[in-house]
This record gives C-alpha cells, sequence and structure tokens, in this order.
C-alpha cells in the first residue's frame, strides 16, 4: 500500500512537470508585473512541481534519515560536503582576488580533509579558520555580471540566469565530479540531497506558517541572499 501511494504522488508530481514544461511558450504573457521575473508563469508551475516533488517523496526520505540517522554521524555527513565546498570557495575567492580567502579556504580544505579525516570533523574552524562561501555565480556578480531572470529550476529550486550559468562552474570544481564511478557520483550527490533536506525541514515549517505566498517569500529571500552573498553581505544603497 505504502509503494502504491508514493508510486501516486511521484505521478502527481510528473503531471505537474509536464504541464509545466507545456507551459513554456506563454509564460511570459501572464500579466506579471516583477521585472526581476519575467517568466514568473512557468515559475510558478515549475515551483508546484518541485513542492509535489518534496512532499511526496524528499520530505519523507529526510524525515526518515534525520530519525534513524545518530546526530553525531549526520553532523559529520554534513561537515564532509561543507568540506567540498572549500575547493570551490578557494578557486572563486581567488577569482574574485580575495587572495588571503582563497588561501585560507584552501588551508580548511587541506586540514580537515588530512586530520577532519576526510572532512568529517571540522578541525579548521576550531583552528579560526574562518569559512568563506563563494561559487561560481558570486564570481560572476563580483565581475560585473547582471543576475538576468529569475528562475526555478526542476528539483534544483530557485536559481537566476547567472546562476544556472555558474553550476557548470560549480560542478567542475566539485572532487565528486572526478570520481571514476558514475555510481558512486550519484549515490554522494543523492546522500548530499538528502542530508541537505534534512537540515532544511525546521526552515519549510516556518515557510509553511509564515508566508502567505510561498511562491514570492522563496523569490524575495533567494535574490536578496544572493545580492548579500555577493557584495559580502555589504549590498551599495542603489541596488
Amino acid at each position: 500500500m505504502h509503494d502504491r501511494n508514493l508510486a501516486r504522488r511521484v505521478s502527481r508530481a510528473l503531471i505537474v512537470l509536464i504541464l509545466a514544461l507545456g507551459g513554456v511558450g506563454c509564460a511570459s504573457t501572464g500579466g506579471y508585473t516583477d521585472p526581476r521575473d519575467p517568466l514568473e508563469g512557468f515559475n510558478r508551475v515549475v515551483y508546484d512541481f518541485n513542492e509535489v516533488f518534496d512532499r511526496a517523496l524528499l520530505k519523507p526520505v529526510a524525515q526518515g534519515y534525520q530519525k534513524v540517522m545518530p546526530a553525531p554521524v549526520d553532523k559529520g555527513v554534513t561537515n564532509f560536503f561543507a568540506n567540498l565546498r572549500d575547493v570551490n570557495a578557494a578557486i572563486n575567492n581567488t577569482l574574485q582576488f580575495k587572495l588571503e580567502r582563497g588561501g585560507i579556504s584552501a588551508a580548511r580544505f587541506l586540514v580537515n580533509s588530512t586530520v577532519g579525516v576526510l572532512g568529517l570533523f571540522d578541525v579548521a574552524s576550531n583552528l579560526d579558520l574562518h569559512k568563506y562561501e563563494e561559487d561560481f555565480g558570486q564570481t560572476f556578480g563580483y565581475w560585473g555580471i547582471g543576475p538576468g531572470p529569475y528562475i526555478v529550476l526542476p528539483f534544483l529550486g530557485p536559481s537566476s540566469g547567472r546562476d544556472t550559468i555558474g553550476m557548470f562552474g560549480d560542478w567542475y570544481a566539485n572532487p565528486i565530479a572526478y570520481l571514476d564511478s558514475s555510481t558512486a557520483q550519484w549515490g554522494l550527490i543523492a546522500l548530499r540531497l538528502v542530508d541537505h533536506r534534512a537540515d532544511l525541514l525546521g526552515a519549510s515549517r516556518v515557510l509553511e506558517q509564515a508566508a502567505l505566498d510561498p511562491y514570492e517569500f522563496t523569490r524575495d529571500a533567494f535574490l536578496q541572499k544572493r545580492l548579500y552573498d555577493i557584495y559580502d553581505g555589504n549590498p551599495p544603497d542603489d541596488i
């Protein structure tokens, strides 16, 4: 019975995605006025698909993962993937000429990958090596490239034209991309997705309770955070 219910939910999510793809042609004619979001019609349908997929599959899996996973192990998994992101941070801090931060990010990866046992333990933070998150979307913004339109990607969620292109660079800056086994790659990607979703269970409850329009709330929060990230927490007043 549980398997049939799960299959029914996933099928419903796929139907929503098909409707989203069918709406591409009319995405820009829905009368929406936010200049940051010219694809709002399409984005809302993809957003609905992601919500159905999350409720049908991802959220229940994340809840089960959180329930059975001991807290120290869960923390170790989160630390492992955070350590991999320090490679991307080292590259992008350097590309933004933040050489000290780039060096610190590289040092974090080296320390946590060795003393921290492949990043399972965040030894670097205990050594006062601060974490400076950077990605290629932020680097493009630092170089003066505009954000482009707001985009909601199937399965991946909020993005922008600039960040979507930056994802390709982020992938090739991730050590997982260079594993010989595609099975290991996809296994780690799935584990990262479930671990990240489990970490956000509390935040999703706040969103459900607080937002009159969850789509607009998510969009505005994402765009504001990306602006904050690109300017290291100090965006100019005229933007």
